[in-house]
């Protein structure tokens, strides 16, 4: 018995606890992490595949051509000319890196060129940069809130906000994905005494599908609350210009802060975040994942400037964008494979529910010469593991032909398997 006459906890139990926790290893949690060497096992680990070529429609992986539908090269201007001959130049004229921060010696012409030429292109007073889009979450939203204050975030928002709420020390509360009921709820049990931030994806990175950012503006008005938008899969994408999510939905004036990186339309490696002057100063000068980072790279920041250059000179290449992405899905429904009927993104995921024949189908792909993503828990819920597929403007309808019949084919083998 570890529970004495007196009803307190034995002298035994106690001394089984204490020794327990004096033997416990930090890296205990290390080795019993199984399920790595368990897939690695049964051949289908599908991480950190490594390319001998450069990131384009086709790639070389694993010593065979392979159509990537995996990658974020939505304008496909990773390897248009324009922009590394930008990061060429860059890289003669400034060297290959800053050495330190933007507050200290950091800051290059290229920086603030970059910012002023975003900020323009955005319709908003100001922008300022970060290392990588990660960062960028983090830097703005530990700034902005606070201890006093609330977010209120999509259930289905990018790791990188939750990891910002966390950081922030803010009240965070989840509200079901694109659920404004829900959203609603969540707004009403916060006091008027705090202040609110509503931040969802514009375009979310798993799914594809699109904010309602008209219900959520409505929301914030009515609920006193600001509004932050990560545009990552969005700039470049949506709107008749590629600004984006709020221009998609005529309400760029009705988002306080947009997110966005460079590291997928633009064609680069970075972040920013753009809005009212006198907040993204506030940013600039409070913000410790900015403040103590080294700043963008010069060829990194040549090539982010030569890409947006590029998207505002040939909207038809979002335009061809879309194109292909909308007849894949038709590809993909006439050859009878499910998807989601959602318009207007690159992305389309393949639900398949089940983690393993999710690595099983990615690996067959794989073999056969077609790159995806698989994508299963924690970055979709539990049950709704899919194969993430997403498009690149200069993607050639006999690829996609290609792609399709070999999802097809790969599908009906992994659906009548006994898992």
């Amino acid at each position: 018995m570890y529970i004495n006459k007196k009803g307190r906890i034995s002298q035994k139990i106690i001394y089984i606890f204490e020794n327990y926790r004096l033997t416990m290893d930090l890296f205990d949690k290390c080795g019993s992490f199984t399920l790595l060497n368990e897939i690695r096992k049964e051949g289908i680990y599908p991480y950190f595949q490594m390319l001998t070529s450069g990131q384009d429609t086709e790639v070389m992986m694993n010593g065979q051509r392979t159509i990537m539908i995996g990658s974020n090269n939505y304008l496909g201007l990773t390897s248009h000319p324009d922009v590394i001959k930008a990061g060429v130049e860059a890289l003669q004229k400034y060297g290959s890196g800053c050495s330190g921060s933007r507050f200290l010696n950091g800051t290059l012409d290229q920086h603030v060129m970059l910012e002023e030429e975003l900020a323009e292109f955005l319709n908003k007073e100001a922008v300022m940069t970060f290392s990588t889009g990660f960062q960028s979450n983090l830097g703005i939203i530990s700034a902005i809130c606070g201890r006093n204050d609330v977010i209120i975030g999509d259930k289905e928002n990018h790791a990188s906000i939750y990891d910002a709420c966390r950081l922030s020390y803010a009240k965070l509360l989840r509200y079901n994905h694109s659920d404004m009921e829900d959203l609603e709820r969540q707004l009403q049990s916060v006091g008027d005494d705090k202040g609110k931030l509503i931040v969802t994806d514009g375009v979310f990175s798993m799914s594809g599908d699109i904010c309602k950012l008209p219900e959520i503006v409505a929301l914030a008005k009515k609920y006193n609350a600001r509004i932050m938008v990560d545009d990552a899969h969005a700039l470049g994408v949506l709107g008749k210009h590629g600004r984006g999510t709020a221009e998609y939905f005529d309400l760029e004036d009705d988002v306080d802060i947009y997110m966005g990186t460079f590291s997928k339309s633009l064609a680069s490696l970075g972040g920013y975040m753009a809005g009212k002057k006198e907040v993204v100063d506030y940013v600039k000068h409070t913000s410790r994942p900015f403040i103590f980072s080294a700043s963008i790279t010069p060829a990194s920041v040549a090539c982010a400037r030569a890409a947006l250059k590029i998207l505002r000179e040939h909207p038809e290449r979002k335009d061809a964008l879309l194109d292909i992405s909308n007849y894949m899905r038709e590809k993909l429904k006439s050859l009878g494979v499910k998807i989601v009927e959602i318009d207007n993104t690159p992305i389309i995921p393949i639900y398949t529910y089940d983690a393993k024949k999710t690595f099983i189908a990615c690996k067959m792909l794989a073999e056969r010469g077609v790159y995806t993503n698989p994508a299963v828990p924690p970055s979709t819920p539990e049950g709704m593991s899919l194969i993430r597929t997403s498009y690149t403007a200069t993607h050639t309808r006999e690829q996609m032909d290609e792609a399709a019949l070999k999802i097809k084919e790969v599908l009906d083998i992994v659906e009548n398997m006994e898992i």
